[in-house]
């Protein structure tokens, strides 16, 4: 059990009323990210508060009105599921960073500069958010921050999200290898066989082109060929 001093807020609002609870920082937060862990292992103090500094208590009739019968521990439970958590700042920069690689991540499979038609690569991406000075919301999905992100980004590198048809045409020798390579990686819309080759017809985020055109390079020893069909912003 956390004591008191180390322990931070955890908070909801329900019925109009303010619920706090006093918990282990790094527990609660693994707690959030789906890791069983022993609700009495997280408290500091097994007590729902209006006031934690103030050490103001709920009375178990406003307890009843905003959980009904729920015990001290399932509404514990759901604060740390569904209310805030105050973060340490050790912990809000480690989780800023991770979403942010998260979320870069993302753009660069998606993304390409749509003057080269090239992917960026991840360490561009990262700096070009650095320096556009993106707020990162740790909580929220990466997904639904790439919009944001996207906007930022395009006020200081040329970039967009988009999705490209491509056709490869592969020696028959290396058909097999190339088929599986491919299959891999995303499916074939369209494919056909003849004595000498196999062509087939892919869609692939922009960002992965060079991902799949270096493995295709490195099985045929250059002998792949590639052309970019159809683009399409995502």
């Amino acid at each position: 059990m956390v004591s008191v001093e180390d322990a931070v807020i955890a908070r909801i609002t329900k019925a109009g009323m303010n619920f706090e609870i006093l918990v282990d920082p790094d527990k609660a937060l693994e707690f959030r990210r789906g890791k069983e862990i022993d609700i009495t292992d997280m408290l500091a103090v097994s007590e729902i508060y209006k006031d934690s500094k103030k050490g103001d208590r709920h009375s178990a009739e406003e307890l009843q009105k905003a959980f009904g019968k729920a015990s001290i521990w399932d509404i514990a439970k759901l604060i740390l599921k569904e209310g805030h958590i105050q973060l340490t700042t050790e912990q809000r920069s480690r989780m800023v960073e991770e979403k942010k690689k998260e979320i870069a991540s993302y753009i660069a499979r998606q993304g390409m500069d749509p003057r080269t038609k090239m992917p960026h690569p991840l360490t561009r991406i990262m700096n070009a958010i650095a320096e556009a000075r993106v707020i990162i919301d740790p909580f929220k999905p990466a997904k639904d921050q790439v919009k944001i992100v996207l906007d930022k980004l395009q006020e200081i590198i040329p970039i967009s999200l988009e999705r490209i048809e491509v056709a490869i045409r592969v020696p028959i020798e290396f058909a097999g290898k190339a088929n599986s390579i491919v299959r891999e990686i995303t499916d074939v819309k369209n494919e056909e066989w003849t004595n000498v080759a196999w062509i087939a017809l892919i869609e692939i985020p922009a960002g992965m082109q060079s991902d799949i055109y270096d493995k295709l390079n490195k099985l045929t020893s250059g002998r792949v060929e590639v052309k970019i069909v159809k683009e399409h912003k995502i």
